[in-house]
């Protein structure tokens, strides 16, 4: 049943590729049907078609660029990594040169100064060494370790429920002929049978209409994460929202899509050519580093900008003061860096921070 009216195309140039709806087809049920997580993780990460396997430059301000994150602030925010990172450590009375900075889900390197290459690639680090993990590659950390990811987790493959005359129905994808296109829409799939992990977690009752997108995925990355031979700080920035915000304060969802610096709501336009996210569950992720071990201290999820106030203040200071002495180029660069990382309008509160550490 879908959820929508199909209209006729207006817009070209949001129809899959002749390429990807065969693949499209290839995985389909036989009903011509998959799950929405399905559809994101062929949309993103299918080998030849995937919005994160094309060769291209997506971060930053260029043409053809979709959006930017905190790495497009140049190597300011890796110094504030850092510097937040040694004086985590510094606090259970280890040292950052014992350490290997290992950054994971990391951008491949395009040039031009868009946090390709990771977060350390041009910056002094205190680490004995910095390595990075691109999207695909096998993440195994071992030793001490900091393992830190940006923006990782919220790319993670979601499913989509709506709360539909009295029951949660979980969101599908199926192709729809439209005039001589044929168009990824949303589909209403079987109930979801009791034994889904699903079913244990969606709340009883809803209102009528409510959207909820649950980034199950992001928890089985972490587990897989923490499964790994390694002790030391655990580091991830994100977007995300606790459960009670997840359940109470998101009645659309939190799912969007980003092309060329816009965000939408239209998930299933252009698959492979636009980003699809959804917001993490923090208490999901927290839960998951205790239950591996991992203190979690209170809070342990902070704002972008609190979590350098608390953690890299002293860096923070003395940046502050020679970014303002620095009449140059250069000076004015780097306060405008600070001011897009830390200020509440900007990046600030948007992106959130969550520390944990594991030892022996």
């Amino acid at each position: 049943m879908p959820v929508q009216a199909n209209a006729p195309v207006q817009n070209t140039d949001i129809a899959p590729s002749p390429a990807f709806i065969e693949l499209f087809c290839e995985h389909a049920d036989a009903d011509g049907r998959m799950g929405f997580d399905q559809f994101m993780a062929l949309a993103l990460y299918n080998p030849e078609l995937g919005y994160y396997r094309q060769p291209r430059r997506r971060i930053g301000y260029g043409v053809g660029t979709d959006f930017f994150t905190a790495s497009t602030s140049g190597p300011v925010f890796g110094e504030l990594i850092c510097a937040a990172a040694k004086k985590l450590l510094a606090e259970k009375g280890e040292r950052a040169a014992d350490y290997v900075f290992l950054e994971i889900g990391a951008e491949p390197d395009f040039g031009g100064g868009s946090g390709g290459g990771g977060i350390l690639a041009s910056v002094r680090h205190p680490f004995a060494a910095a390595r990075t993990v691109r999207l695909g590659e096998a993440i195994v950390p071992d030793g001490k370790c900091v393992v830190f990811s940006n923006e990782l987790f919220d790319a993670q493959p979601f499913r989509r429920f709506v709360f539909r005359e009295g029951a949660w129905r979980e969101l599908g994808v199926a192709l729809v002929e439209e005039h001589e296109w044929r168009m990824p829409r949303e589909v209403i799939l079987p109930d979801v049978p009791a034994d889904d992990e699903a079913a244990s977690v969606l709340p009883p009752n809803a209102q009528e209409g409510w959207h909820l997108d649950l980034p199950l995925a992001s928890v089985v990355l972490a587990n897989l994460v923490c499964a790994q031979p390694w002790r030391g700080l655990f580091l991830a920035c994100d977007y995300g929202k606790s459960w009670r915000e997840l359940v109470e304060a998101a009645p659309a969802g939190t799912a969007r899509a980003y092309y060329r610096h816009t965000q939408t709501n239209d998930l299933l336009a252009r698959p492979g050519e636009q980003d699809l996210t959804c917001h993490v569950c923090w208490d999901w992720l927290a839960d998951a580093l205790a239950q591996s071990g991992f203190a979690t201290p209170t809070p342990c999820v902070e704002s972008q900008e609190a979590f350098f106030m608390h953690h890299a203040g002293e860096y923070l200071a003395e940046a502050i003061a020679s970014a303002g002495a620095d009449t140059a180029p250069a000076g004015a660069a780097r306060k405008r860096s600070l001011m897009q990382l830390l200020h509440p309008a900007h990046l600030g509160q948007r992106f959130q921070v969550l520390h944990a550490y594991r030892g022996q």
